[in-house]
């Protein structure tokens, strides 16, 4: 039988072979078959959405921000870490590398579609000056300086403003006088250290996740912050994300029924996805202060007691800590010494979307496994990982299960009993063939069960640039980019707006201190779990973890 006969569905009159021909050519043409696509969107959402007002009462307004005051003061800032993280909060609050520029312009000349240099532009202007940066590499250090100069968002050529002060250690910088606030994105095993130590200097923070390395100090960093009383913000941009909340307006009403599975995942395939950086032309032990990078030597000491306590040895790196190594220093994600691996790293994404949508807390148990099963490259942290996390108080179980070499796509799903929802940079409700809530108007074939009934689509009008599989990878799950209004914004830069915004009028940021616990706790009883291959409880009286019977 025929490809077109075999697609053909029943009663549908099969097109002329000139009009096949023509829709072949027509999908090959980037603008024209997103055009296309458009419009078929727009035709089946009005196809299966003529009774939702009735049926599924969700609002037509989109996300809403924390607007910026008219009169807010300039907040001073400091960044601590520049390497590819640090770039994209700098950019998300204003200051890009010239040389980035210089790249974006010369992508919109090769590509009309490829706008993210205008986008850039367009971002809100944040009121802020940059006034020290802090990294202990020195190219990346120069990089920070020269954007935090770039107060016009020029090239190469263009004219800057005063240069921020470089200094050599993070302690130097958070005793400076004129920074009110600092961005910390440093390696995960100097997350809390930095932050505890600028809440004791009076900055507000602004970090990136996950909030810890070890569990002793997630304690000890939310003491510190409630006691300081500073804003802080913990780097989850998924929270100006609109579709997360749409997400938790669907589910506050219930539309969905008992939800009782949750999916989430990370697929990657690529050395990039799996966090195999390149190695910075420029680097060596004298433009790397690597006795800074070690750690500090009290967390190093958590560390390492825990691992050997439970037998754990074989996960502390072959190498010594004092030994410099440059695939350690770029690709530092790939060992326990420095990183909190899948967990700490992507399944932290996955659960504060989940937590922001439905508030399910810190869950009561954690079961994980996996391995080193493609990147046999001597890292120590897994690249396909499962983990079951346990919520019996609220009926349900959430799946995490992830690999660094395969790119299928997959979305966050939200299992009711009487319908679905999958989230990513769209929202799509499926309602369930066995509904009760739905019965009737299944029955009277007003609601379809086999595709979509609702779908969100905020306000995607452009195609999207994206330069590497870890960007697609974000992309698709929302995290780039949103919608405002009908204009599209990074997150990230919603995310740090925010931030300033809370500082300059007293708020609480949608990622606090609190919300940090939870996503840290969480994501350490997935890594124990792996790590000691049993069970892991949280004693939410007591607020510790707990370990159950060797699986």
């Amino acid at each position: 039988m025929a490809t077109d006969e075999i697609n053909k569905e029943p009663g549908q009159k099969q097109p002329s072979k000139g009009r096949r021909e023509a829709l072949k050519t027509l999908a090959t043409v980037p603008v024209l078959g997103a055009l296309a696509y458009g419009v078929y969107k727009k035709q089946k959402q009005e196809r299966t959405g003529r009774n939702i007002p009735d049926i599924f009462p969700v609002s037509k307004e989109g996300a809403s921000f924390l607007e910026p005051a008219a009169d807010g003061k300039q907040i001073r800032l400091g960044i601590i870490g520049f390497g590819i993280r640090g770039k994209q909060l700098l950019r998300a609050a204003g200051f890009a590398e010239p040389s980035w520029i210089d790249s974006m312009i010369e992508g919109n000349k090769n590509n009309r579609n490829d706008n993210r240099y205008q986008q850039y532009l367009e971002q809100d202007d944040l009121n802020v000056v940059v006034n020290g940066v802090c990294d202990i590499f020195d190219v990346y250090s120069e990089d920070a300086v020269l954007a935090g100069s770039n107060i016009n968002k020029e090239g190469s050529n263009g004219k800057y403003g005063k240069a921020p002060k470089r200094y050599r250690h993070y302690k130097e910088l958070l005793a400076a006088d004129d920074i009110d606030a600092v961005i910390i994105a440093t390696p995960d095993h100097w997350h809390s250290t930095m932050t505890i130590d600028a809440a004791r200097a009076g900055k507000h923070v602004y970090v990136e996740k996950p909030l810890s390395w070890t569990v002793p100090e997630t304690y000890e960093v939310r003491k510190v912050v409630k006691e300081t009383s500073i804003v802080f913000q913990l780097g989850h941009q998924g929270r100006q994300t609109d579709c997360y909340q749409k997400a938790a307006e669907i589910i506050g009403k219930g539309l969905l029924g008992p939800v009782n599975l949750i999916e989430v995942c990370t697929n990657r395939n690529s050395p990039n996805g799996a966090w195999v950086y390149d190695i910075i032309e420029g680097a060596s032990p004298q433009t790397i202060d690597w006795k800074q990078f070690e750690g500090d030597p009290e967390r190093i000491k958590e560390y390492t007691d825990y691992m050997m306590k439970y037998g754990l040895e074989r996960y502390i790196g072959p190498e010594d800590r004092s030994k410099f190594s440059l695939e350690r220093f770029f690709r530092w994600r790939c060992w326990w010494d420095y990183s909190t691996g899948l967990s700490g790293d992507l399944l932290t994404h996955e659960y504060d979307a989940v937590n922001q949508i439905m508030k399910v807390g810190i869950p009561h148990s954690a079961t994980s496994s996996g391995g080193v099963y493609f990147f046999k490259d001597g890292r120590t942290v897994p690249d396909v990982l499962r983990t079951t996390f346990e919520f019996p108080d609220q009926n349900m179980t959430m799946l995490y299960s992830a690999t660094l070499a395969s790119s299928r796509n997959r979305g966050k799903v939200f299992m009711g009993h009487d319908a679905s929802m999958e989230v990513s940079n769209i929202l799509e409700v499926t309602v369930d063939g066995d509904s009760t809530r739905y019965a009737e108007k299944i029955r009277q074939g007003i609601i379809p069960t086999e595709d979509p009934f609702y779908t969100y689509v905020p306000g995607q009008n452009s195609s999207d640039s994206v330069t590497s599989p870890t960007e697609l990878y974000f992309a698709k799950r929302g995290l780039l980019y949103t919608y405002v209004n009908g204009k599209r914004y990074d997150t990230t830069h919603l995310h740090i707006r925010e931030w300033l915004e809370c500082i300059r009028q007293g708020k609480t940021p949608s990622c606090d201190i609190d919300q940090a616990f939870e996503e840290a706790m969480t994501a350490h009883m997935g890594t124990r779990a792996y790590l000691e291959g049993r069970t892991i409880y949280w004693d939410k009286d007591k607020e510790e973890i707990v370990r159950g019977e060797l699986s």
